[in-house]
């Protein structure tokens, strides 16, 4: 996948694709009445490089499109190449990183199954202290702080006027696992039951009685847009990260997620379970 392609941009190469099968022009009767060549149709509708809000404009008036269905059209040509709040940092920080933010930005969901630590969207921030500390590869202070500096201001758009809905799954050896010190666990511990009473977050915690499970290879991240067709899975290794977004892979782990939700203990269970972890520390 690549790192420029964004979930608003996809959304936009689906938008056009479409209209135009709606209005039963070809690519080639399209461009030639917007003034464009049948590539560069097809390159805006699948997503490749940049495209120019005129021609998607004038596209959309030839597909027919209504006002608030080319307005809409035009809005995500304009802001496909939008910088997100992370541009700074953009040369410091790994292109898998840079994707990440952008996907996350832009998601309206995302599902995580988390079976070593807590997701970085609900750490507290000396939890994600302890884990940079604990890097393999030791860090100046100063870069521990950036990173979590950047892990902190992630977590913002749980907080914004319309939050992605975020529905965790945490394996049972999270909350026993003491990242940093018993007070710092206990402290990270008190945000997931936090957490788990917000009406835009769901917590379940897969406790260790339900043995071998359908994710027991790792953790994964399902970033979905306003259509399943923009669903990306975003899967983390010691050794590097994958975004995987074929359709036969986006179902696996869709299926996978499922079993999970319906192995792992309900809203309350987990709770309940976290508040007796917490009371043990």
């Amino acid at each position: 996948m690549s790192v420029r392609t964004t979930t608003r941009r996809r959304q936009l190469g689906s938008t056009l694709r479409k209209l135009r099968a709606r209005s039963g022009m070809t690519l080639e009767e399209a461009g030639r009445l917007v003034g464009v060549s049948k590539a560069t149709v097809s390159r805006y509708e699948t997503q490749a490089g940049p495209v120019k809000w005129i021609v998607v404009d004038a596209l959309c008036r030839e597909y027919g499109a209504t006002d608030a269905e080319r307005e809409a059209v035009v809005r995500l040509a304009k802001d496909a190449k939008q910088q997100g709040w992370w541009s700074s940092f953009a040369d410091s920080i790994p292109e898998s990183m840079n994707l990440l933010l952008t996907l996350e930005d832009e998601a309206v969901r995302e599902d995580h199954f988390s079976c070593v630590y807590v997701p970085g969207l609900l750490q507290t921030r000396a939890y994600s202290t302890a884990l940079q500390k604990a890097n393999e590869i030791k860090l100046a202070p100063a870069e521990i702080e950036r990173l979590v500096d950047i892990r902190m201001k992630r977590q913002e758009i749980l907080t914004r006027p319309s939050p992605p809905q975020l529905w965790a799954i945490l394996d049972g050896s999270v909350l026993r696992r003491v990242v940093g010190s018993p007070e710092t666990m206990k402290e990270q511990l008190g945000r997931l039951l936090e957490a788990n009473e917000s009406p835009h977050i769901t917590l379940q915690v897969l406790p260790f009685s339900k043995g071998a499970h359908s994710a027991a290879l790792g953790s994964f991240v399902i970033l979905g847009g306003s259509e399943s067709a923009l669903d990306v899975v975003y899967v983390d290794f010691h050794t590097g990260s994958l975004f995987l977004e074929k359709e036969e892979e986006l179902q696996r782990y869709r299926v996978a997620f499922e079993y999970l939700r319906a192995q792992a203990l309900d809203m309350e269970a987990s709770s309940s379970l976290i508040q007796r972890v917490y009371e043990e520390l």
